[in-house]
């Protein structure tokens, strides 16, 4: 169907080389957008285009999006490359855990910088590309990858993260008043558990706790994020803007 079809798309995925990026950008590949996929490190890159070229055509740039100057380079390396960008994805993330009393302050300045503070300067290097894309009938999009522990109190010691997925949450409602005259649409998702590098730790600990405490009795799968990365990227997704959609089997509005 059309309706979902993302041929002669260009999309950007941050922290694109592993985890909910890595299923984000295979999804939008597999739906016809070409991808460009971004982390700090190029041998990341290189092994993620690797995984993902037998789906279409994907490139990797690295950068550091943690600071200003970084989410301005690459802006500039792929408006080297590119005339228009359809898509970005602010998915590049980290956590931090720690008791209480013991949280330090460099938590938050790593977290926030590169969890609520790249996507704000990612959107404004990207924006002239994204609104050389934009059209009434089928808007450019910024897809914002919150957390459900920006929807409830997580039971983990991520004050940082938490609070920095809440904030990006509301920044996405925010840039989506904004941006939306443009004719872009900003939306996030908010995923549960997934495999992935950052969840690796607790899924050994409390996976079984996890899947016991979901309505669906699982975590989640690479299609599960493949396929609302394409809703909300597509044709399908082109009147929806400032939502945060939960993708976690139910955990964060059932417990």
């Amino acid at each position: 169907m059309d309706l979902f079809d993302l041929t002669g798309k260009v999309a950007v995925v941050t922290g694109g080389t592993r985890g909910i990026g890595l299923m984000m950008a295979r999804g939008l590949l597999q739906a016809g957008a070409s991808v460009y996929v971004s982390s700090r490190k190029a041998d990341a890159g290189e092994a993620a285009v690797a995984e993902l070229s037998g789906f279409g055509r994907v490139a990797s740039v690295p950068a550091d999006v943690s600071t200003e100057d970084g989410c301005r380079g690459l802006a500039a390396e792929v408006g080297r490359r590119e005339e228009r960008l359809h898509v970005l994805v602010n998915n590049a993330g980290a956590t931090w855990g720690a008791p209480f009393a013991e949280f330090p302050a460099a938590a938050w300045d790593k977290v926030l910088d590169l969890n609520l503070k790249a996507p704000f300067f990612l959107t404004r290097a990207f924006l002239p590309l994204l609104t050389a894309a934009a059209s009434d009938d089928d808007p450019a999009r910024v897809v914002n990858v919150g957390s459900i522990d920006g929807l409830h109190a997580p039971s983990l010691p991520t004050y940082s993260y938490s609070a920095s997925k809440a904030g990006l949450h509301h920044l996405t409602r925010v840039l989506a008043k904004e941006l939306g005259p443009r004719r872009i649409t900003v939306n996030a998702v908010a995923p549960g558990p997934f495999e992935s590098k950052m969840m690796a730790a607790t899924l050994a600990a409390h996976g079984d706790e996890i899947v016991a405490s979901s309505p669906l009795g699982r975590i989640g799968r690479p299609d599960d994020m493949a396929g609302v990365a394409v809703y909300l990227c597509s044709r399908a997704g082109a009147y929806v803007t400032g939502a945060v959609i939960p993708v976690d089997g139910g955990r964060a509005t059932t417990l």
